[in-house]
């Protein structure tokens, strides 16, 4: 699990190139390669290995490619998914967005840089309603900020701009009941919460205080997948003042696990936009 983003000279290791890294690792110890001989196919220096598997440094196509030769890797779909990685990887480093100049704390700008890149999200909120359903008047009430409310917004137009992002959203019941802002903001963000749980590309899920004591209560956290779900995702988890990233595979199906077992005691989108209006209406 990791904290921040480490650098090292003119070297960034970035949240994407350490969770390939990471995978690259993993099949190299796995097929019993040494770094040294993980070298030679590449006609590379061992420093540049551990610099490819520590995320230090971007990895071309062809020097994934050849790994996976030498490590006996052929399964179309792992071998895809580094290969998607490596890109998104790549284009994140060169990236440049809202969020470069927002004010952001150091996790939460990769964060939105890695959100911009994503296919899908999947997150579980215990505070706030999540940052991409937020009005302007809610985002306002927690930053008066104009460069962090533009950030924001700016974030949430990939919703509409790319329908093929996909976005699934549990809530616990104690964030819609937590008037921020007062009650004339929070009525119409439950309002806007109900609506945009319509689109095709939107899953808005609400866990009742009925539901009970469930695991994951004491954070909030988000999924984020590059390729197919499930494939080289990353997990950034909401720790107050401390937010952390699991970048491993393990990490990441854990935290999968856990998603999937809160959503099946969420109501159901249907129920859930009824169980939102009738909390705006008695506001």
């Amino acid at each position: 699990m990791t904290a921040s983003q480490p650098t090292q000279g003119h070297s960034t290791s970035t949240v994407l190139g350490r969770r390939l890294g990471g995978e690259l690792t993993r099949l190299r110890t796995a097929a019993g390669f040494t770094q040294t001989q993980a070298a030679k196919p590449l006609s590379a220096s061992i420093g540049k290995i551990a610099k490819m598997e520590g995320g230090w440094v971007p990895i071309r196509e062809p020097d994934i490619r050849a790994l996976c030769v030498l490590y006996g890797v052929d399964d179309p779909s792992v071998v895809g998914g580094l290969l998607e990685l490596a890109r998104v990887d790549r284009e994140r480093r060169k990236a440049k967005g809202g969020w470069n100049d927002a004010p952001f704390a150091p996790p939460m700008k990769e964060y939105a840089a890695l959100e911009s890149a994503a296919r899908s999200i999947k997150t579980w909120q215990v505070a706030f309603i999540p940052g991409l359903l937020q009005t302007v008047d809610y985002i306002r009430a927690l930053n008066s900020d104009d460069l962090f409310i533009n950030a924001r917004l700016t974030r949430q137009r990939r919703l509409t701009d790319d329908p093929q992002i996909q976005l699934q959203a549990v809530i616990y019941e104690a964030v819609l009941r937590n008037l921020v802002g007062g009650v004339d903001v929070m009525r119409k963000q439950l309002d806007h919460l109900a609506v945009v749980g319509q689109r095709r590309n939107v899953s808005v899920r609400v866990l009742p205080f009925s539901a009970g004591a469930q695991l994951g209560m004491g954070c909030g956290f988000s999924i984020l997948s590059f390729a197919d779900p499930g494939a080289m995702d990353v997990v950034y988890v909401q720790v107050p003042r401390q937010p952390l990233w699991r970048e491993g595979g393990e990490g990441a199906a854990e935290h999968d696990e856990l998603f999937e077992g809160i959503a099946q005691h969420a109501l159901s989108e249907s129920d859930s936009r009824t169980f939102i209006g009738s909390l705006s209406e008695g506001l």
